[in-house]
């Protein structure tokens, strides 16, 4: 019997799809997370519901079967399976064998996403899950119609990483996000706070121009002042990114009140498909003239193109570590943040190893 290794942490809530993409596609969703196939689907109840994608007969994908109530039919050989993933029909066979089953997850749907457990459901706690209030608050708050989805060809760390450090932003989005070089240069990460789930920090740009992306929604009459600009930033484990953007007069104080503030808040969740792809889930709300819907679609399409400049650089990061998995990189200041997280996912992941370590064990029945 030889070690398995362990690249995921499993006893913690990931992101796992937008509600709209299970209702898209006849209310099933075949998503790989964590290198595990699943089936998610929506019950009669609207609850949903998670499944290994794989019919413990002959290993069909259960994601091109069939929703009956709060079952799922394997359509090869028509094995039922209820929501707790056991076979409850077999057409044709009288006696159904409790052996014949897959595995179940603890799911939640908040704020319009839908949370998967991928460890052990005695330790599920959905309060534990980073709801993002504005995602919910439809009063006050105006995001995208429906949430954005991108996938990268690059693991979640390296997008984690790309977040903690905003230096970035003056380099990599200079014409879209950024706005200038310079915000590398005057700026830098404040008030870092280190916790055992992550980091929080902020990062103010004062006295500054509006960045293009900000400049194409706000009115003439604004362009020529220039702002007080703060990213005020939290990042938890696994892969959860929330951000406050106030782009405020200079000066500002929060004893001045929001009055004349321009807010945006930004939630970007990073989920392990593989050791080396992602699903990449973002919205970007902003809480002003909520009932223009032109300001929403110009956030999304500047987002959009920013992010797709994001992943030129992670997924050229990620060929060349693949090719060269001798590297060892070198530290700056300014990874003083990502450093803590990676050491954080480090300790809970030797933490779950050391309780229930993997082992490999020898297939005598494989069908190939």
């Amino acid at each position: 019997m030889s070690e398995k290794k362990r690249y995921f942490i499993e006893n913690i809530w990931y992101a796992a799809a937008w509600e709209y993409e299970v209702a898209e596609t006849e209310n099933k969703l075949a998503r790989t997370i964590c290198e595990t196939p699943l089936v998610f689907y929506k019950g009669k109840t609207d609850n949903y519901i998670a499944l290994d994608d794989r019919c413990c007969h002959r290993a069909a994908p259960l994601s091109i079967g069939r929703v009956e109530g709060n079952c799922i039919r394997c359509m090869y050989h028509g094995m039922l399976y209820n929501e707790n993933g056991q076979v409850v029909e077999i057409p044709g066979q009288v006696r159904v064998s409790k052996s014949l089953k897959v595995r179940s997850y603890p799911v939640v749907a908040k704020g319009g996403m839908i949370w998967i457990w991928m460890g052990d459901p005695e330790l599920a706690n959905e309060n534990d899950i980073y709801d993002f209030p504005p995602l919910s608050d439809k009063v006050n708050w105006r995001g995208f119609d429906k949430g954005a989805y991108l996938h990268y060809d690059a693991n979640w760390l390296l997008i984690v990483d790309n977040l903690a450090d905003f230096s970035h932003v003056a380099f990599v989005h200079a014409n879209t996000l950024g706005g200038s070089e310079a915000y590398a240069y005057s700026t830098q990460a404040e008030n870092i706070q280190k916790g055992e789930d992550g980091f929080s920090m902020e990062r103010w740009d004062r006295d500054s121009a509006s960045p293009p992306f900000h400049a194409k929604v706000i009115p003439n009459e604004e362009l020529g002042n220039t702002v007080d600009r703060a990213n005020i930033i939290q990042m938890r484990l696994p892969g959860v990114f929330l951000m406050e953007t106030l782009f405020t007069p200079v000066g500002w104080k929060e004893k001045d009140g929001r009055e004349n503030v321009r807010e945006y808040r930004n939630c970007q969740f990073m989920t392990p498909e593989t050791r080396n792809t992602t699903h990449f889930f973002w919205n970007y709300l902003h809480n002003w003239e909520i009932d223009n819907s032109a300001i929403s679609a110009s956030l999304k399409e500047s987002l959009l193109e920013g992010f797709m400049e994001d992943k030129v650089f992670i997924e050229g990061q990620q060929k060349l570590l693949e090719r060269s998995p001798d590297f060892v990189p070198r530290s700056i200041a300014a990874d003083e943040a990502f450093a803590h997280f990676r050491n954080k996912w480090g300790r809970r992941l030797r933490a779950e190893d050391e309780a229930n370590p993997l082992a490999h064990k020898e297939n005598k029945r494989t069908i190939l």
